[in-house]
């Protein structure tokens, strides 16, 4: 029906926006049909592969950065531990960055895939030593498969009593909003590219961006391919929290 759609209308190629089922819908399409499609990198989770930034990501991140600001003001009033449930799926870079910008205590995300249990290491490192409270970013479920901000906070009402906790899930905030500089940048390049690359007879890329510089990566790569995250962000937000 799509493609009888784009004969009738005249319409010779498609940019498409969107995560990795937008691509994947974009690639199958350019497979079964004579279609050239061109995929932009439009997702918070900033985890498609070849691209170092998704448009929508900063925007997301900044607005969880205002959100958990103004919660560190109850956290810190009334002796709390915030838990701050933020998405991502099975990427972690939202929790881990807006932690580090926000100056939370931990994240807890899925590519934390080391034997230690993240939340007894956040409360083994004494935090209450120097804080009389602690926010903590938790990446939702079923992206963290040791479970969501609900999760953690029942096992700390179970496993230390003595503490004060409360969960808070920001939702569907992080998606919407006016978009940042920085994405209205990305996006502007990223289009312009697009446009590029269809004039240069490119077909079934998606345009991405990595060192600053525009980039081309096939569908199958950006889709199937794992993005990392930096370990050592992990190992900064542990520092930066004693």
């Amino acid at each position: 029906e799509a493609y009888d759609t784009m004969r009738k209308e005249k319409i010779g190629a498609l940019v498409v926006i969107g995560g990795d089922g937008s691509l994947t819908g974009a690639r199958i399409f350019a497979e079964e049909y004579p279609v050239t499609c061109i995929g932009l990198p439009g997702t918070i989770d900033n985890d498609l592969y070849g691209t170092d930034f998704t448009i929508g990501y900063d925007t997301a991140l900044n607005t969880i950065v205002e959100c958990v600001d103004k919660i560190r003001d109850t956290a810190t009033s009334h002796d709390r531990i915030f838990f701050v449930e933020v998405m991502g799926r099975d990427a972690g870079f939202l929790a881990q960055n807006s932690a580090i910008a926000s100056g939370a205590e931990a994240a807890i995300i899925p590519e934390d895939r080391t034997d230690a249990d993240q939340l007894e290491t956040f409360i083994g490192r004494g935090f209450r030593k120097t804080k009389n409270s602690s926010l903590v970013i938790v990446t939702e479920s079923p992206g963290n498969k040791n479970g969501g901000a609900m999760h953690y906070a029942d096992r700390v009402k179970r496993e230390y009593p003595g503490y004060d906790v409360r969960v808070s899930i920001l939702g569907h905030l992080q998606r919407g909003g006016a978009p940042s500089a920085n994405d209205r940048i990305l996006a502007s390049r990223l289009g312009e590219a697009a446009i590029q690359a269809l004039m240069e007879d490119q077909h079934n890329i998606m345009v991405g961006i990595h060192n600053n510089e525009i980039v081309y990566v096939p569908f199958d790569q950006a889709i199937k391919n794992d993005k990392p995250i930096d370990k050592n962000l992990i190992r900064v937000l542990n520092e930066l929290s004693i």
